[in-house]
């Protein structure tokens, strides 16, 4: 069961909605209709029973329909009272309504649409009685210069409208009857192909054309009109043009009208291509303009090309073309080439060596100043170094080569070179390149030792093989560590390869070590030539041999140590002997093969002396201080006296100084000099040297100087109680001892 106010909705709904619109009719009326009127177009769809309401007639149009329309209300037919004029009004929209008396609509609207059908009632006309045109020329055959224009009253697009032109007359006839060809639908009037080539080989003319238009298209009846057409044949004026030559960046207002073209045909229009296209324009007369700055780097040229066209935009002749070159102007300051990685260059490299060549790029009109660089070095400046005389550079073509001044390895020099165009006159612009040259090492220093005579070094004949003799340290100027490797041999002095060579390869030190053992009566000498030499191959004008040191070493015999025929020797004296007393003689367990010199030590009194060469022990003063009982003990020194030499003093006053004193010594038929080292000074009170001491780097302040003093003294002081409380512990054991228990001792 449908609730109730489901049915309440669907009935609003549909008192809501509109009633249905009737149907358009459409009806037809002749024009001009020659017969009797009213004429009944129509039955209106009205109700049968209408008697209750009026029939109303209404339109949308201005004019009163009621003059022209009414409904019979009898027949229910809609009728037309008199005829029509399409011209006039081509339709009408009517309504028609049946209306109670007190207005309320019961039947209705019926939309009527009353078309009123065309009959060729309308003479075409052309817009002008007499076309006048200027044909030039050149014009190609078939292009339009003319288009007449003609119109009919009646309805477009029907026969009475479908208009169609041809000549009918050309005066004059000559040369030919048919220098003209119309298209009948159009009206565009173009030159045959044989007067096109008629106009061109002479002027002729000027002609008249009698034009026919006529309606109902190519049927051979309907109503037609004239006009006369005059052309004027003039002279051909488009010719070729002069290039036109434009400045890059000119400073004009713009559009800056540059070349005028002319077509002196009518009905024209121009234009204008341009190939690349460019900032170009052509207006309505001919006249070229550019409408901005040209830049030459971008184009160098533009080729206009100028159409003369008709309405249609078909051309009337060739395109006629224009060149447009910029000219060039100096906006462009040379480019340097990217700068690249450094530029190596051997040292020692001959004059006129090439170093580099800099090309700069001027984006420029080529071949032109504007683009003619010259170049011009900026640095090294001499106030740099001397680099800046080591290259020269051609201005020209920028080429940069060596002087003959040497360059050292791993330098490394940035050249600045100055590039100017105009060839490097005044107002050329300019950029400035760089170019790093880095000297490289090559191998032209030989090593060589710090020191090439090694001091005498002895050594005892019973030395160890293996042991040290002599560090000796060479160097190599060269940068490349390759160059630096260092090979070293002994060459000389070594025939029994008694010594041998040891170092580390890449380190400028070898040891000179003992291979074998020594043997003074074989060779108390030696006299060792080491060379060094560079691993890699010399080059250059400072390869050599080698350098070389001199080392000499001295063989020392070995003698047993002499024995004395005592270890301990005591004598008794009496407390006042005097000076000279003999005490005993020192003498050797076995009878040296050379003398002895004999001497003592620890005389800390002073009271005894020995013979140097007898060994006598005698008292050198008397024994001041002495008691019966005590003991004196001294130790005697016995030496080999066949191996030493003294050097003193030969004069009384000697200036204070550092002195090298050269020393000969030779030995079996060989001789070498040494140098002693002997420093000459005064002396104070205690017979110490008094040296004048230079300023020392980093001396310490007052405050760290008064600490220095008072630790040192804290020092000092705990020292000398340790030393004091050990004498006393010692006297003390030496008291505990009987007097005669300690012997006088000689000692060796």
């Amino acid at each position: 069961m449908v609730p109730a106010w489901l049915w309440l909705l669907c009935l609003s709904i549909l008192q809501a909605l509109p009633k249905a619109r009737s149907a358009e009719l459409y009806v037809e009326v002749p024009e001009n209709y020659g017969g009797n009127f009213p004429l009944y177009l129509t039955k209106l769809p009205l109700p049968r029973e209408k008697a209750e309401g009026q029939i109303v007639l209404s339109g949308s149009s201005n004019m009163a329909v009621g003059d022209l329309f009414a409904v019979d209300p009898d027949s229910g037919f809609l009728l037309v009272t008199r005829a029509l004029d399409r011209e006039e009004q081509a339709e009408y929209q009517l309504q028609v309504t049946l209306e109670a008396e007190d207005g309320r609509v019961l039947w209705g609207p019926q939309p009527v649409r009353v078309h009123v059908r065309d009959e060729n009632d309308q003479v075409p006309h052309f817009s002008q009685a007499i076309y006048r045109v200027q044909l030039s020329q050149g014009t190609r055959p078939g292009i339009p210069f003319l288009f007449l224009e003609a119109s009919d009253g009646d309805e477009p697009g029907t026969a009475n409208s479908d208009l169609r032109f041809r000549i009918l007359n050309q005066a004059p006839a000559q040369p030919l009857p048919d220098m003209f060809k119309l298209e009948p639908r159009l009206g565009a009037l173009a030159l045959s192909p044989k007067g096109s080539t008629s106009l061109d080989q002479a002027l002729e003319g000027p002609y008249q054309l009698l034009i026919q238009v006529k309606d109902m298209g190519d049927q051979a009846s309907g109503h037609q009109a004239t006009a006369t057409v005059d052309v004027s044949i003039v002279e051909n004026t488009w010719v070729p043009q002069d290039p036109v030559h434009l400045v890059e960046n000119l400073k004009v207002p713009y559009p800056h009208h540059i070349s005028r073209v002319h077509w002196s045909g009518g009905g024209v229009h121009y234009r204008l291509e341009s190939q690349p296209p460019g900032p170009f324009d052509v207006d309505a007369e001919g006249k070229l303009y550019v409408t901005r700055e040209l830049d030459r780097e971008a184009q160098a040229e533009y080729l206009l090309q100028v159409r003369a066209q008709n309405t249609r935009g078909e051309d009337y002749t060739e395109p006629l073309e224009l060149q447009v070159v910029v000219m060039d102007e100096n906006d462009n300051a040379p480019l340097c080439p990217p700068r690249g990685p450094p530029i190596s260059l051997p040292e020692l490299s001959p004059p006129g060596t090439k170093v580099t060549r800099l090309l700069a790029e001027d984006m420029d009109a080529p071949g032109s100043p504007n683009s003619h660089v010259v170049y011009r070095l900026l640095s090294p400046e001499l106030g740099e170094g001397t680099e800046g005389r080591a290259f020269e550079l051609d201005s020209t073509s920028g080429s940069v080569t060596l002087r003959a001044l040497p360059l050292h390895a791993g330098q490394h020099i940035l050249l600045r070179v100055l590039a100017v165009d105009l060839g490097g006159a005044e107002g050329g612009l300019s950029s400035t390149c760089e170019v790093t040259v880095t000297v490289m090492d090559i191998n032209d220093h030989a090593p060589e030792f710090t020191t090439s005579q090694i001091e005498p070094i002895s050594l005892p004949e019973d030395t160890e093989p293996g042991t040290l003799v002599a560090l000796l340290t060479a160097t190599d100027a060269d940068l490349e560590p390759a160059f630096r490797l260092m090979d070293f041999a002994i060459e000389a002095g070594d025939t029994d390869r008694t010594f041998g060579l040891d170092w580390e390869p890449g380190f400028g030190q070898v040891q000179l070590r003992l291979l074998k053992n020594l043997s003074y009566e074989a060779a108390p000498s030696h006299e060792l030539v080491v060379v060094v030499r560079s691993v890699a191959p010399l080059v250059g004008p400072g390869a050599g041999p080698g350098a070389t040191a001199t080392v000499t070493v001295l063989v020392e015999r070995v003698l047993p140590v002499p024995k004395l025929d005592q270890e301990t020797y005591e004598a008794s004296i009496p407390v006042n002997s005097p000076a000279g007393s003999f005490l005993l003689t020192i003498q050797p367990s076995d009878p040296p093969s050379r003398p002895l010199r004999f001497s003592l030590v620890n005389d800390s009194e002073g009271w005894l002396c020995i013979k140097e060469v007898s060994g006598e022990v005698l008292t050198a003063r008397p024994l001041q201080g002495a008691r019966p009982g005590d003991v004196y003990t001294v130790l005697v020194e016995a030496q080999d006296a066949g191996s030493h030499a003294y050097l003193t003093l030969a004069l009384h006053w000697v200036e204070p100084s550092e002195y090298f004193v050269p020393v000969i010594v030779s030995q079996n038929a060989q001789m070498w000099q040494l140098l002693v080292r002997v420093v000459v000074c005064r002396c104070n009170k205690e017979g110490q040297c008094l040296r004048k001491v230079g300023r020392m780097k980093g001396m310490p302040t007052k405050l760290s100087a008064v600490g220095i003093l008072v630790g040192t003294l804290l020092a000092i002081g705990i020292f000398l109680i340790l030393i004091f409380t050990h004498l006393t512990l010692a006297r003390k054991k030496d008291l505990d001892q009987p007097v005669d228990s300690v012997p006088l001792k000689a000692a060796v």
